[in-house]
């Protein structure tokens, strides 16, 4: 580092390219063998990434609870990561914060010949989307990915992992006709859970639930709806109808603990009931 460096990261002022600049100095200072912080150069790629996930997970929770004065601090943070793994992959020369940034941007060129190109911009949403899906495909071809489902990022979320394999094979041809068929399945895979869990082990347990989930995901997306989005909206309905719960006990000088189910039920009821007016 040099004294025009230690200027940089000490200085507040500039717009965007300076800030970018002092981000990637700061974060090369933090990784210093010599100078920097013992816990940052301890790091790699493995150990970095389920912060990189929670950071992007951070960011959706402040857009879910619409608290913008959080979302600049939040997107900051997902920021710091990409910047985290770029000054990692700089170190070892595989790539740099100049190399991803250029790379994402040829992408991003290529992807929309209708407005950077000479396609015409006459399409419908669902018209790009199928283009958009084309000229990723032809991608995975170029890097040999073959296969249907080859290129699905394992590191997704289940639930939104589930629902890109499922359209991927749909897009060929494998897909139930209509909701029909989906929701026969899914009875036919409740009843094979209750099977598990009466006559077999906790693997084979484990494995009907997961297939349950599957086809659960599958009637989500027949019905236009993705599972993650709707059973995260459903966890933040149960947190503020418990919140209700604990309220109205404490103003009976109560705790959860010192309640019982049916009053509990009771009062999850009469919050159900106050939030439909």
């Amino acid at each position: 580092m040099t004294k025009s460096d230690d200027a940089l990261i000490q200085d507040p002022s500039g717009g965007a390219e300076q800030q970018m600049a002092r981000l990637i100095a700061i974060m090369a200072r933090l990784r210093d063998p010599g100078t920097g912080c013992p816990w940052d150069i301890a790091q790699d790629f493995a150990s970095i990434a389920p912060y990189t996930i929670e950071e992007a997970h951070e960011v959706a929770d402040a857009i879910a609870r619409q608290a913008w004065d959080e979302l600049e601090g939040e997107l900051g943070d997902l920021l710091l990561q990409v910047v985290y793994h770029t000054q990692m992959g700089s170190e070892t020369g595989q790539f740099d914060f100049s190399s991803v940034a250029r790379t994402i941007c040829n992408k991003m060129v290529a992807r929309h010949p209708h407005v950077f190109g000479d396609e015409s911009r006459d399409k419908t949403p669902e018209q790009q989307t199928a283009d958009w899906e084309a000229i990723k495909a032809t991608e995975r071809r170029a890097r040999a990915e073959t296969g249907v489902l080859d290129g699905v990022a394992l590191g997704l979320p289940a639930l939104t992992r589930a629902l890109k394999l499922q359209k991927r094979a749909a897009r060929v041809g494998f897909d139930w006709p209509s909701t029909d068929e989906v929701l026969a399945k899914i009875v036919e895979e409740a009843g094979e859970l209750v099977e598990a869990r009466d006559t077999l082990g906790p693997d084979a347990l484990a494995e009907e639930f997961g297939d349950l989930m599957f086809v659960m995901v599958n009637l989500g997306r027949h019905l236009g709806l993705d599972a993650e989005a709707a059973l995260r909206a459903t966890n933040m309905k149960f947190t503020r109808r418990f919140g209700a719960i604990e309220s109205a006990l404490t103003k009976r000088g109560k705790r959860p603990e010192d309640s019982d189910l049916a009053e509990m039920d009771a009062l999850w009821d009469a919050a159900k009931l106050a939030e439909r007016g």
